[in-house]
Order: structure tokens, then C-alpha cells, then sequence
């Protein structure tokens, strides 16, 4: 059998849940390793403030290192919280004593509310006792500045700063995060064998960055326990984090927290929706005699949504690429089931999430009076659009149209849309559900 990785965070507990050992290990569970811990501080915290900090003996520390070493082994190791120089003389300690090679130093020193988390003292013993033993550091502008004894504001500071940390203190590789530097884009700084590498990526001005720092030095530790290389794992980590970013969890009344799952939340969200559409055009087709006096001119698609905070546009709805169409006297999926494989049912499904409605699917089919009718009788709920009222920008607009469809649902969300048309525009019928598989359930309750 393959061995199973296993990373270890040697930080404090945020009470809040969203840095320290809590981020690290959701990050180690979203990358495949066995995560463990040796939590150096109890934190009393949320994501404005930190109220209070009870530190563990130096002692205790060692030993949670100690038990787990000797039990599984441990591949890689970060640091995150250290508060005070018996904690790091500790650290440091066992470091040595299980030749742990795969360190990751991440020197926190101010939580992301502004308390100081690692005291004067400590300074020192994180520059002499921890970083020469280091694989590689990560430390944001503000750290850079304490441990390279200059300012850095900069993109050539933090590359002058990374450097001047190898140099002072022996750690293999330095990483200058480049979140508080005064570029346009973030541009992390990477000094490692005398080379310095860049890796950048957009600013993501609307997303959550509290326990930035300990994800994305789990991450690095993640890979590095997977074996990869330095650089590499630095690059895998820097995507990660950047999606843990992007798709951060709103919560709290401070800094949000990033959301390290979401690594494994949106793959396994669209092979859901992949799944559930695939089962529905099963359904449809095993009952097309019920469907097919009913396929519009520009054919039936079926289409189901991703959770809607993690959708961004229409290749995070699963569709039929090509669509339903009439063969003859038999129904034919013309292309396989994907994401993005729809375009205008697409951003209908989009439109209405956005509005707050929990619809994720629809089907669509071509109007007739009489289905509209049926489906009144037996109790659907049905909204009339008349898109003879459609603006002419929107109308003219490759994508407008179902927008602003959805724009006109203004009161309770609907079983059934349906309008009769414009000039180019075909009269339609649509379907919503909670899934894809409840959209087509629903279309053949109507019209048996």
C-alpha cells in the first residue's frame, strides 16, 4: 500500500476557526495528507480581535512532537504561532532530535486583527534558534521588515529582504509574500539556490484573507509531505490559496476567513451537477414520447448549478453541450453532459441564484398553451414574461435576454416561465427545480 503522507502544524488555536491549527489542517485535509498538531497557544478568538492567549509549556509542546514522531513519522512540518522563546527553544529542539527535514516557517507575528502574537524576546529566538533550520520561510512584508532590519514596500525590497534573510540566518529558501507590497498585481518573491523566481497572480479585491498566511505554508508543507519539489509545491500552494481566497467564507463582523476546502468542494460540487444532469437526460429520454411534441426549434437543454457561491459564470452549470433535439420520431442527445455546456438556460439558472432563489436546475421546452394550463391545474406555480418588453440594448446583447428574464420574477419563485415570444426571438417554456433531476421530474408531471 502507499504510504499516506503525514504534515504537521506545530501552531496555536484560533477559537474563531479561521487560522492557526484550524486552517492548517483543513488545508492538509484538502490536499490528501494525514494532518497532526502540536498546538503551542490557546487563543480566545474571532475575526476582529484576539481577547486573550494561554500559552503551553515548552515541555508540552515538545512532547506532542515527540508522541506523533514516534508513532507515524512525520514528512514535512510548519510553524505558525510561537509566542515566546521557550515554545521556540522547544520547537527547535525537536526539530533537531527527529531530523525533521521538510520545515516551513511561517514567522507570525501579528494576527490579521492586529495583536501581537509573538513577543520581543521571541524575536531572537526565531532568528537563531528556528530559520537556519528552515527549508523555507514565509514571511509577509511586515516580517520581512523585522527579520531583514529594512523597510519593504517594494518589489525590489522584497526581493533585497529575501535574499538578506538567507543570507543573515541560513534558511534554504525565503518567500516575500506579496500581499502588502505596492504592486498592481500580488507578487510573491521567491530567493532560493541564488535564484529568484516570481509568482504572480490578481489582486482578489472582494475575497477573505483571514489565515491567509497559515493555508498557504500548510499548503507548502502539504506538497513538501507529498514529495514535491520545493518550487513546486510553492506554486501548487500559491493556487491554492489564491482559490481559498477567492471563494473565502462571508462570515463574522471582522476579517473573513479564507476557505481552504473549497479546493475540494467545487470538483466534487461539479461532478455532482455533472452526475445529477446526466441521470436527468436519462429520465427524459426514457419518457420521450410524453416530451417530443414539445422540442423547440433551438432544442432542450437540461442544467444544474453548482453551490451558488462558488459560481462565477456558465462553466460552473453542468449542460448538454449541443443540446435535445427532434430526430425524427426519437429524442437525440446531440453532445456529452459538462459544465458550461449551456449557455442562455445557463445564465438563467445564474440570474436567479443571484436574485436569492434557491432554483440550481431547469429544462426547457417549447410554449404551448395547453402545458401552461396543465400545469396551473395541478397546482405549479407559473410566471408570465412578456419579452415584448424587453429592452432593445438587452435584446441586441449576445447573453442579455436571460437576465433580464429573470429580473422580471419579482415575487415568489416560480415552477414554470413561459413566454410567447418576439421577433426572433421563440416562444419557450422553462423548467426550474432544485436540481436537474427535480427539473425533469416536474416537466413530466406536467405534461402526463
Amino acid at each position: 500500500m502507499r504510504k499516506i503522507p503525514v504534515a504537521m502544524t506545530i501552531a496555536g488555536s484560533d477559537s474563531g476557526g479561521g487560522a492557526g491549527i484550524e486552517a492548517d489542517l483543513k488545508t492538509f485535509s484538502a490536499l490528501g495528507v494525514h494532518g497532526t498538531v502540536a498546538i503551542t497557544s490557546i487563543t480566545a478568538q474571532n475575526t476582529y480581535s484576539v481577547i486573550d492567549v494561554y500559552d503551553l509549556p515548552g515541555r508540552i509542546v515538545y512532547n506532542q512532537i515527540k508522541a506523533v514522531y514516534e508513532d507515524m513519522g512525520i514528512d514535512a512540518a510548519k510553524t505558525g504561532m510561537l509566542s515566546n522563546s521557550e515554545i521556540i527553544s522547544a520547537v527547535a529542539q525537536a526539530i533537531r532530535d527527529f531530523s525533521i527535514k521538510n520545515l516551513v516557517v511561517d514567522p507570525v507575528m501579528i494576527a490579521k486583527s492586529g495583536a501581537r502574537l509573538l513577543r520581543e524576546d521571541a524575536v531572537e529566538a526565531l532568528k537563531s534558534k528556528l530559520l537556519p533550520l528552515a527549508l523555507v520561510a514565509t514571511p509577509n512584508a511586515s516580517e520581512a521588515e523585522v527579520l531583514a532590519g529594512f523597510s519593504v514596500k517594494t518589489l525590489d525590497d522584497a526581493k533585497k529582504a529575501a535574499k538578506t534573510i538567507h543570507e543573515k540566518y541560513g534558511t534554504a529558501a525565503v518567500i516575500v509574500k506579496g500581499g502588502h507590497l505596492k504592486e498592481l498585481k500580488a507578487v510573491d518573491v521567491v530567493y532560493y539556490n541564488g535564484e529568484y523566481y516570481l509568482i504572480e497572480s490578481e489582486r482578489i479585491l472582494d475575497g477573505c484573507f483571514h489565515g491567509t498566511g497559515c493555508s498557504f505554508s500548510a499548503a507548502i508543507t502539504a506538497f513538501l509531505a507529498k514529495s514535491f519539489p520545493l518550487l513546486n509545491a510553492i506554486q501548487e500552494a500559491k493556487k491554492f490559496i489564491d482559490m481559498a481566497i477567492r471563494f473565502g467564507l462571508k462570515i463574522g463582523k471582522g476579517h473573513c476567513p479564507v476557505n481552504p476546502i473549497a479546493y475540494i468542494e467545487i470538483p466534487a460540487a461539479k461532478f455532482h451537477a455533472i452526475e445529477n444532469v446526466r441521470k436527468a437526460v436519462e429520465i427524459l429520454l426514457e419518457n420521450q414520447s410524453l416530451v417530443l411534441p414539445y422540442v423547440p426549434e433551438v432544442g432542450i437543454n437540461v442544467v444544474e448549478a453548482i453551490e451558488a457561491r462558488y459560481v462565477t459564470g456558465v462553466n460552473d452549470v453542468a449542460g448538454v453541450e449541443g443540446r435535445i433535439v427532434k430526430a425524427g420520431n426519437r429524442l437525440a442527445k446531440v453532445g456529452e453532459v459538462k459544465m458550461g455546456g449551456s449557455s442562455h438556460l445557463a445564465r438563467l439558472v445564474i440570474a436567479l441564484m443571484r436574485s436569492g432563489h434557491e432554483i440550481y436546475a431547469a429544462v426547457n421546452i417549447r410554449f404551448d398553451k395547453a402545458v401552461v394550463e396543465k400545469a396551473i391545474e395541478k397546482g405549479f406555480k407559473v410566471a408570465f414574461v412578456d419579452r415584448r418588453r424587453e429592452p432593445a440594448e438587452i435584446k441586441e446583447a449576445p447573453m442579455g435576454s436571460m437576465e433580464w428574464i429573470a429580473s422580471q420574477i419579482t415575487k415568489e419563485i416560480p415552477d414554470l416561465i413561459y413566454d410567447v415570444g418576439d421577433v426572433g426571438k421563440e416562444p419557450m417554456i422553462r423548467v426550474l427545480g432544485k436540481n436537474a433531476i427535480d427539473a425533469v421530474k416536474k416537466l413530466l408531471q406536467i405534461l402526463a
